[in-house]
């Protein structure tokens, strides 16, 4: 399912009068009915009162559709807008002039008291203040409504976006309404599935209105949910040897988890063999834990990191696998950070960096730019900020971008973990990821999820799909643990143990994963 921008959106209404002859009165119409249609589910109409608050602009149009399409059922309506009237145009103005002329109740707001009765005692209130398009704080008697819709706790069903959710980041402008219910319109809109905003939507369903697919599904439109792909078989007589070998150069004295969780990570999750390259004075310590994983020690330096003598071995080593992983836990030691840019340089397999690895390479990424074979990336933010030189803040203000214009300049896929992380592909395509859930911001996660995706390329998933399944696959694991266990005080450990659970699911329940984990519902 793609997901649009506030301008990509605009092109594709634009497109849809011009091209194909489909008037604004026929989508606005249509957005009416959606909203119109989840709330017969959510709430049921005859019978019920209803508040409806309406800006001057098309989104204050979908709510007049709405209003109609409750009196016309039963339920009981009543009109709030807010804004000038003589500014209302278009279908907005025809809308409203309807709804006038059928006896529907209208009110124009200029005092938050004069509401709050009709609110208090509806079932239900329909937010259509603002669109996708909001990019200034809201204030005034705005911020006082949706204040008012907040706190008086009834359903709340938003048509397109939550009001006061930006359209394009998912950022709060000063405030926003909180939705049971989104209606998002035409496509899913950036503000719908990144954070905060998705969190704002409540349940986010989706009507493709009168578009037609060769509109909305395009390959112009570069981003989309990150939704499963079907995984190679595991054949009978298969061995070890065709489900992946993967080198692992990771751990240090001071981080012991990183090396273990991305090396068995890799086993569970479907992967053949697991090499590990560590400090030689660590080995045996990791290899009570992690029996399974095949252990290459390797000299160190007096701080217990992998020393700069080792690179030879461990080039001679990546030989025998199919990708290497580098980075977990290999610490900040200053000669193991010229040894992660130096093999980063040399090695001529596919090749994963993380943690520790990404603040190496952060400080040379023509490294990264030059090499030959594939790069992946799974920085959090503040690597990325690394690998960026922009601030958090900045990147947060507009992280698809920034993503897309990263990924294209260094010619590495990018995993930009978080909530809903973001894979970003060299051809700035970029899928947005639905599974998983707070319970694994915690540390070794991200290990994981580096011995996950290894693990999908070793099943055989080109490259760029097997990253974007990888984390997939690492969120559903997450999920899987928080049903069993609550969100609160899930382990790396916990996520590692339901690795082979989440695969088993995701190759039974394939067509089921394939509905549930978009995030996002069909009218």
């Amino acid at each position: 399912m793609k997901v649009s921008s506030v301008a990509e959106m605009r092109n594709l209404d634009r497109r849809a009068t011009e091209e194909f002859g489909i008037p604004e009165e026929i989508l606005m119409e249509d957005a009416g009915d959606a909203a119109y249609f989840v709330m017969l589910r959510g709430t049921g109409i005859k019978d019920k009162k209803f508040v409806v608050f309406c800006g001057i602009g098309n989104n204050g149009g979908d709510g007049f559709v709405v209003a109609r399409k409750i009196q016309s059922s039963g339920g009981s309506v009543k009109v709030f807008l807010l804004g000038d009237e003589k500014k209302l145009k278009g279908s907005t103005k025809k809308n409203f002039e309807i709804i006038s002329r059928i006896g529907i109740d209208i009110e124009v707001v200029n005092s938050i008291d004069s509401i709050k009765s009709d609110v208090t005692h509806s079932d239900a209130v329909v937010d259509s203040i603002f669109g996708t398009g909001l990019t200034r704080d809201v204030k005034g008697i705005y911020r006082d409504v949706i204040q008012l819709i907040n706190d008086r706790g009834k359903k709340v069903f938003s048509i397109d976006i939550p009001s006061g959710i930006n359209g394009d980041t998912g950022e709060t402008m000063g405030c926003a309404v909180d939705a049971d219910y989104t209606i998002t319109l035409g496509l899913p809109k950036l503000g719908n599935v990144l954070y905060p905003g998705y969190e704002r939507c409540g349940k986010l369903y989706l009507s493709h209105i009168s578009f037609p697919p060769s509109l909305y599904d395009t390959e112009e439109i570069k981003v989309e949910i990150n939704h499963p792909l079907e995984l190679p078989e595991r054949e009978r007589d298969t061995h070890k040897g065709n489900c992946g070998k993967v080198l692992f150069m990771a751990g240090s004295s001071n981080y012991l988890g990183a090396p273990y969780f991305s090396a068995l990570s890799f086993l569970k999750a479907g992967g053949g063999v697991s090499y590990l390259a560590t400090p030689k004075s660590i080995s045996s310590f990791l290899a009570i834990k992690g029996g399974e994983i095949v252990f290459l020690p390797q000299k160190e330096t007096s701080f217990g990191s992998l020393a700069v003598e080792s690179k030879d071995e461990i080039l001679e080593l990546s030989k025998r696998a199919e990708m290497v992983v580098m980075g977990p836990g290999v610490s900040l030691n200053e000669e193991t950070q010229r040894l992660v840019r130096e093999l980063a340089d040399m090695i001529e397999k596919p090749l994963l960096i993380d943690g520790d690895g990404i603040t190496a390479i952060a400080k040379d990424m023509d490294i990264i730019k030059n090499r030959e074979e594939a790069t992946i990336l799974t920085p959090h933010m503040g690597e990325m900020s690394r690998i960026t030189g922009m601030d958090v803040d900045q990147i947060n203000r507009d992280k698809i971008r920034v993503l897309q214009k990263t990924a294209k300049e260094l010619k590495a896929i990018i995993v930009l973990k978080g909530a809903h992380s973001l894979i970003g592909y060299p051809d700035e395509s970029v899928f947005i990821n639905m599974s998983g859930n707070p319970g694994m911001a915690t540390a070794g996660s991200g290990d994981i999820l580096t011995g996950t995706i290894a693990a999908i390329f070793g099943l055989g998933l080109p490259i760029l799909n097997a990253t974007r399944i990888g984390v997939l696959l690492h969120g559903l694991s997450g999920d899987l643990a928080a049903q069993e266990k609550g969100e609160d005080g899930i382990t790396a450990e916990d996520i590692l143990n339901h690795l082979p659970n989440a695969l088993k699911h995701y190759r039974e329940d394939f067509d089921k994963l394939s509905k549930d984990y978009g995030g996002v519902y069909m009218v």
